[in-house]
């Protein structure tokens, strides 16, 4: 079991790094690529819940492992030098954060405005992807080479967007052979992207997808690549692992009447 941990640990840090010299993975899909979808002007920060763990508030990274080496500026912190991760570590999530790719656009593909958030090892894309062509299963709004988003509802680079997703984790049992895989939606400013998504590993670059056993609770991560993306208003609320709650024996369910009550 320390082998396996051991693997996972060293899988975690090498998922949340850009692996620009190793040789790519492509999975081979011809995906269709995802039709465009005005998701309106930006707006202020949103609300945080009563209830949530604020990670970013606009002047602190102290919540993150090398926050400070991103700097800080007018109530938004910049992607810097190296990888950050939450000291307090999480189960499975609603996780919210506010970001802006760079508004003076400077190179295509890949190379233009790319972050990226994860739990563990699993990554959601951010990337300019206003009018800017890559592979479909890497741009803004994707899970990273698994599945591109269902609508491409990027705003223009230097504007506001927000991504919304839960994070429901892997469940691997004491011989470290998963028994549940990784689910995860994504909300892009506002529009369902990600609908419950059966993830089918960790998301590398370099390599095809896969499990190793890793602990119930993980870091939240965003990805330096080299490009000046801005983050405001970060935080999360930990949840139950079952979307559903079952019903207590003195709840009886009662039957619905499609037609509501007779008289």
């Amino acid at each position: 079991m320390k082998k396996l941990l051991l693997v996972s640990a060293v899988a975690v840090l090498l998922g949340a790094i850009p692996f620009l010299s190793a040789d790519e993975w492509k999975s081979g899909i011809e995906w269709v690529e995802p039709p465009v979808v005005d998701p309106g002007p930006e707006t202020a920060p949103a609300n945080v819940p009563s209830d949530a763990i604020v990670l970013f508030d606009g002047k602190s990274m102290d919540a993150w492992e090398n926050g400070e080496n991103w700097p800080i500026k007018d109530g938004a912190v910049y992607s810097g030098k190296g990888v950050v991760r939450t000291k307090q570590h999480f189960g499975s999530v609603q996780l919210h954060v506010e970001f802006a790719t760079p508004s003076e656009v400077k190179g295509e593909g890949q190379g233009r405005g790319n972050s990226g958030v994860f739990w563990g090892p699993y990554e959601v894309q951010v990337l300019d992807s206003y009018i800017n062509t890559t592979y479909y299963d890497g741009q803004c709004g994707s899970i990273y080479k698994e599945n591109p988003p269902a609508v491409n509802c990027c705003r223009k680079p230097g504007e506001w967007q927000t991504y919304d997703i839960i994070f429901m984790r892997p469940e691997f049992n004491e011989k470290g052979e998963l028994v549940r895989p990784m689910y995860v939606t994504v909300f892009q400013n506002g529009i369902l992207v990600q609908n419950h998504l059966q993830v089918k590993g960790e998301t590398y670059y370099h390599l095809k997808h896969f499990y190793t056993a890793h602990p119930a609770k993980m870091p939240i991560s965003l990805q330096d690549h080299g490009n000046p993306v801005r983050f405001r208003n970060i935080w999360v609320r930990e949840i139950s692992d079952s979307p559903v709650q079952p019903v207590k024996p003195d709840s009886p369910v009662k039957p619905f009447d499609v037609f509501g009550p007779q008289d």
